[in-house]
């Protein structure tokens, strides 16, 4: 009767081990799903002026769609850090950099509108503006004096639902839904002036 139940124990234990493995394995693949990951960043020099090209992948779920057919517009900010790293203390920020990008739709003209800081565009369809959201191309982030020639620095960039510009009601529920919660972890990546 031991080895009975001890046979038993063990084949449990793998399975509940295969199991936890599984969706361990697939848990990630859930978060992606939807979402916001940055794709790739760059900064270029040009003009005396470093300016950013960076690569979105944004899925927007059926709660954010609805609300923007609903004339809520859906603010974005997206942030830039400039950092120099330093080996007796916290790396030193250099440059903090934002950008408020916004995607709202007009029912009367039933079209989606896309604007930035210097940029406004119409689209017919919810697909084109959202592909312009997913490219950001020659944003002036700083000058070239903020940076020594020679010196390594870190940059870093992510992109976020801005909860704070939604309506005061949606707001509060935004704070209790995952719905809601529109962010890319920090894209990390090196910069050699």
């Amino acid at each position: 009767m031991t080895v009975f139940s001890m046979h038993c124990w063990k084949n449990l234990r793998a399975l509940l081990s295969a199991l936890t493995f599984l969706f361990i394995g697939l848990a990630p693949l859930g978060v992606y799903a939807e979402g916001l990951i940055v794709k790739k960043a760059e900064l270029v020099f040009n003009d005396d002026a470093y300016f950013l090209k960076a690569d979105f992948d944004i899925d927007l779920n059926k709660s954010l769609e609805e609300a923007l057919e609903k004339g809520i517009s859906l603010n974005f900010l997206v942030d830039l850090e400039i950092s120099r790293p330093r080996w007796y203390w916290v790396d030193e920020v250099i440059v903090t950099a934002h950008q408020n990008v916004r995607i709202s739709y007009h029912a009367l003209t039933r079209q989606y509108h896309f604007s930035s800081n210097n940029i406004n565009l119409s689209f017919n369809t919810l697909s084109e503006a959202r592909d312009q959201l997913k490219h950001i191309v020659d944003w002036k982030v700083f000058e070239h004096t903020a940076v020594k020639k020679g010196a390594l620095y870190h940059a870093a960039l992510r992109m976020k639902l801005d909860i704070k510009q939604l309506p005061k009601p949606l707001q509060v529920e935004a704070l209790g839904t995952k719905e809601w919660d529109l962010s890319s972890d920090w894209f990390r990546f090196p910069l050699n002036p």
